[in-house]
């Protein structure tokens, strides 16, 4: 009779609204996980980057410093054996530089987010400092 089916349609559509929070409530769940997720992995790289002491703030072409890769930005994490630890000001940084003149220097940086080790060699040059 038209009233049954009436009934069935309705039933029908109730299940299929109950099926579509379910759907959404999953999604929202799964959204949300993945967001815990992505942050999680955002705080645990962040963990993973020391702090700069320094960031260059300019290179001068045909320098050491440019020489060596290093970048304009670049944040200094390490430079031979000063960190953000034991660094006080730049002195520090001159002192590692003097003694190390003609020597590699281990200089470990961030750039756009991730760690690159440098390695630098303090030298004399036409411009001024060892490094430029």
């Amino acid at each position: 009779s038209p009233a049954g089916l009436q009934n069935d349609h309705k039933a029908l559509m109730k299940q299929v609204e109950e099926a579509l929070h379910q759907l959404h409530a999953r999604e929202k769940e799964k959204q949300a996980r993945d967001e815990a997720e992505a942050l999680a992995e955002a705080m645990s790289q962040n963990q993973s980057l020391p702090q700069p002491f320094a960031k260059v703030n300019a290179v001068t072409p045909g320098s050491p410093a440019s020489v060596s890769g290093l970048q304009v930005d670049d944040e200094i994490v390490e430079f031979g054996s000063v960190n953000a630890s034991n660094f006080q000001n730049l002195q520090n940084v001159a002192t590692v530089v003097q003694h190390s003149e003609g020597r590699p220097l281990s200089v470990t940086v961030i750039r756009g987010g991730r760690k690159v080790h440098v390695g630098l060699t303090p030298k004399r040059w036409a411009g001024k400092g060892l490094l430029g």
